[in-house]
């Protein structure tokens, strides 16, 4: 008896979850800031081009749209999530404990991080990762390993190469998934090349520790994280000439007048350079899409299927000439929506 009234307990609150659904027709969108752009083009075609309302889309970074995502199934949360970063095992575990059980990852293409500055300020055309490491990093390992506060205040002091000005960097706040990319690609990266984590290491640390003392940033106002979008993080670089932003390669592309981009390890940022591999900060990105609400939610698989389309998303796409490197594997992503098919 008991077994058989908790079967219709569960069988009636997915009817009124679906019921409630349905009384949203919009496709409800947030996440990254880096999507924002692309997410945006596609919604607007969208609602010009199919029977269904425009989806509302938001950004707010790719944690802070994975933790919306997360807050469970009906028609009080969103349906899909960007993400400049797959999503994590604890997230997904989250996830999980609040009903969205079946999630569907849809990568829509590749993305550069740049470094840009002022066209008119100090000569930033060329960085490397142990560079950004040792601007960055919060302690700095001597010969014997211990860590001492980081000393550094100008660029020369780092290499005289580089502009004799202070280090004022503007990086994404830690919500954005462009920040555990730079902390991995760039900071860690550098703490590598400089031989720093192999000293910690030497000193006693572990791999782990070494890492994450790696990746620790500075706190004494020569980094600054930008928890907003990228508008925010040109307007803070327009007010200083010394000031270096991190961006996604689209924005940069989309501000060339404003803006002036430096190398990394030798390497333009481009579409062909990030499309090859062969500049050195590129990254997947993501949207994810909660199962439960297709067929609940008018036009959401239409939308994501209309996204990742050879006419949006391929090469020749409107997203390309945003800035958006097409995947080479498209049309198995295409598949992933059509067939629904749920992350393992």
């Amino acid at each position: 008896m008991s077994v058989t009234k908790t079967a219709i307990s569960a069988l009636a609150i997915a009817a009124v979850s679906a019921t409630a659904a349905v009384a949203r027709d919009q496709v409800q969108v947030a996440g990254s800031s880096t999507v924002l752009p692309y997410a945006s083009i596609v919604a607007e075609a969208f609602g010009e081009n199919f029977d269904f309302p425009t989806p509302v889309v938001e950004s707010g970074g790719s944690s802070a749209g994975l933790k919306r995502f997360c807050e469970g199934v009906g028609e009080n949360t969103i349906d899909i999530a960007n993400a400049s970063r797959a999503i994590r095992d604890g997230e997904r575990e989250a996830c999980a404990a609040a009903g969205v059980t079946d999630i569907i990852e849809v990568r829509i293409g590749y993305d550069g991080i740049v470094f840009a500055s002022q066209q008119s300020g100090p000569a930033f055309d060329a960085f490397t990762p142990s560079q950004w490491y040792l601007a960055m990093a919060k302690e700095i390992p001597g010969e014997d390993g211990a860590l001492a506060a980081n000393p550094n205040t100008t660029w020369s002091e780092i290499d005289p190469a580089l502009p004799d000005a202070e280090i004022l960097a503007f990086i994404p706040g830690t919500k954005h998934g462009t920040r555990e990319v730079f902390e991995e690609k760039v900071v860690l990266q550098g703490c590598e090349d400089t031989g720093a984590m192999q000293r910690m290491m030497d000193g006693g640390m572990d791999e782990d520790g070494a890492e994450g003392a790696c990746m620790s940033i500075r706190d004494d106002g020569r980094a600054i994280d930008i928890d907003g979008d990228y508008t925010e993080t040109l307007a803070r670089i327009e007010s200083d000439p010394n000031g270096v932003g991190v961006f996604g390669l689209s924005f940069y592309e989309n501000n060339t007048d404003k803006l002036k981009v430096a190398t990394m390890g030798g390497v333009v940022p481009s579409t062909e350079t990030i499309s090859t591999g062969e500049y050195p900060v590129s990254r997947p990105l993501y949207f994810y899409i909660k199962k439960a609400h297709i067929g609940a939610i008018p036009g959401l698989k239409e939308f994501a299927e209309f996204f990742v389309s050879n006419d949006i998303a391929g090469p020749y796409g409107p997203l390309a000439e945003y800035g958006l490197v097409s995947d080479p594997e498209l049309g198995a992503v295409q598949a992933t929506v059509t067939d629904e098919t749920v992350m393992n």
